[in-house]
């Protein structure tokens, strides 16, 4: 095919998921700069509707309000349950757990991309990025055949990686989940069900199941495990029969759609830069919190640091998480792989022992220095000391890259 006409704008966005669309809506709507995304074409590529939670901060700034039309569901209350049986309510007021699908996200961005000047949407298949005099270029193949070239002063780029940067630890967070509708009212929609540990526990890592009512008889059941090896289709769907029918008895239902997704839980350093004008953001920039998986309020925040480098000329953006918050990842990370540590107990405990405002700031890595302290008194001690002590001198090691997947957090 012939070669098509090279396009320009201020930024180029590769990839059209959470991060992606986030950043671009930011630069539009903030007005720092032109901004093409390249998202892939309608058909097999394109990755199934997914599911992304975040809690909100009640402070109707930000994530807080940005994206209310996309929000599916929200709930005032979260509960854990202990591998006893025994539950937890706590109650995060002002702040609420919220659940945004993929399809009504990206409508919602697409929409208001489209009644920007400043904004465009180009779909099409990126080949190759590239740094030229002046800025970047990204070369792609459209839904025609067509080539296109773009450029422009910088591209940001949220395409998976092809090989994850080498860590000292790396565990998956792989997991099912199933819509379901039951047929009398079995759910609670005002308590989102964050750790349920009813469930039997693998010999290595954790596993625990998730339950998001949508109404009193519809919810999304999921199982979920923190372990060094994801699981078959065939075993996810025994690990969720059980849950569903032995442990939540949810009586006569029916599975409307389902979802599974892989994620890396890893101390690796992504690297935020692939060219001088080349960035990453994203999963594949380190946004996801390695310890948690929850990614979507971390891109939010970083979208807004982006745009406020841009505007203020910086040619670099800051990291998606701060190296405190990252080193107690790297040691919690190590506890629970090693088994030093208890991980229903310990997150069970967390729960249990921590203010729940300060726990959803401690979780989005948002706690001080002093938090932090108070926090770290009430965990196995003598077990994390020992661990913080030991994760410096370990080697990075290479891992490859697991089966790819957006994780519901």
């Amino acid at each position: 095919m012939s070669q098509g006409p090279v396009g320009t704008s201020d930024v180029v966005v590769v990839g059209g998921g959470a991060a992606g669309l986030s950043l671009a809506h930011r630069l539009v709507e903030d007005g720092v700069a032109t901004v093409t995304v390249v998202e892939q074409p309608d058909g097999p590529s394109r990755p199934a509707e997914r599911t992304w939670c975040y809690w909100d901060h009640g402070t109707g700034t930000g994530t807080d309000d940005d994206f209310d039309e996309a929000v599916t569901a929200t709930w005032p209350l979260l509960r854990v349950h202990g591998p006893d049986g025994s539950p937890l309510t706590v109650d995060p007021a002002p702040s609420r757990y919220r659940m945004v699908r993929s399809t009504a996200f990206e409508r919602l961005v697409h929409a208001r991309l489209a009644r920007s000047p400043r904004g465009r949407l180009l779909r099409a298949t990126a080949e190759a990025v590239r740094d030229v005099p002046g800025g970047a270029e990204v070369r792609c193949t459209a839904a025609d055949g067509r080539t296109l070239t773009l450029r422009s002063r910088y591209v940001f780029d949220s395409r998976p990686l092809r090989a994850l940067p080498p860590a000292r630890t790396r565990l998956l967070q792989h997991f099912r989940g199933w819509f379901v509708r039951t047929r009398t009212d079995r759910f609670d929609p005002a308590v989102a069900d964050l750790m349920d540990f009813r469930v039997p526990q693998p010999r290595h890592g954790l596993a625990f199941g998730y339950v998001l009512p949508l109404a009193p008889d519809r919810a999304l059941v999921e199982y979920t495990e923190f372990s060094r090896t994801p699981l078959t289709t065939a075993a996810y769907e025994a690990a969720l029969g059980h849950y569903a029918r032995e442990v939540l008895r949810l009586g006569e239902f029916t599975v409307d759609t389902a979802e599974q997704g892989v994620i890396p839980m890893t101390d690796a350093r992504f690297p935020r830069r692939a060219g001088a004008a080349v960035f990453r953001i994203g999963t594949a920039g380190g946004a996801t919190r390695p310890a948690t998986g929850y990614t979507f309020a971390a891109v939010q925040r970083h979208s807004r640091a982006i745009a406020a480098a841009l505007r203020d000329g910086h040619g670099s953006v800051p990291a998606p998480h701060g190296r405190r918050a990252l080193a107690m990842d790297a040691v919690l990370l190590r506890a629970l792989d090693t088994g030093r540590i208890d991980g229903p107990a310990f997150f069970i405990g967390l729960f249990r022992r921590t203010p729940p405002q300060r726990l959803l700031r401690f979780l989005d890595g948002a706690t001080s220095v002093r938090e932090e302290w108070g926090i770290g008194l009430r965990t196995p001690v003598g077990p994390m000391l020992r661990t913080a002590l030991e994760v410096p001198f370990l080697p990075r090691r290479p891992h490859p890259v697991p089966g790819t997947g957006e994780s519901p957090r």
